[in-house]
């Protein structure tokens, strides 16, 4: 299992698209965590709508963590067989424990745009 997480100063990132970059975390079929590494995102400095999906996509990635999400970028990541779990607040390394524990809950997207469009939807 391969997780990414949107991350922001050690935290779980509240805007998906413009985070500084994902926390990659290895998994292995017993729960053990393998290797954790930092990447760049590349939709930090310029907002490109698809692009990050697919950048995430082509990492190999099962499962996207966020505070917050577009529904586009979403459905982009789940039309790739990619879970998503939004909502989520607090530091990399409590969220790594709470989803191998069975116990991190997504709940509603923290993040709305604040007026730069999307057709109002809020993420």
């Amino acid at each position: 299992m391969r997780l990414a997480i949107a991350t922001e100063d050690g935290n779980v990132a509240q805007h998906f698209g413009g985070c500084p970059g994902f926390t990659i975390v290895d998994i292995d079929e017993e729960g053990k965590v393998l290797n954790k590494t930092f990447i760049e995102n590349p939709g930090h400095k310029a907002h490109q709508p698809g692009a990050v999906p697919m950048f995430l996509r082509n990492q190999n990635v099962d499962c996207v963590i966020a505070g917050g999400m577009g529904p586009n970028a979403v459905m982009n990541l789940q039309a790739s067989g990619i879970k998503v779990i939004v909502g989520v607040t607090g530091s990399i390394d409590e969220t790594v424990e709470k989803f191998l524990k069975g116990s991190l809950k997504g709940g509603e997207s923290l993040r709305s745009h604040g007026g730069h469009g999307h057709e109002g939807y809020r993420h």
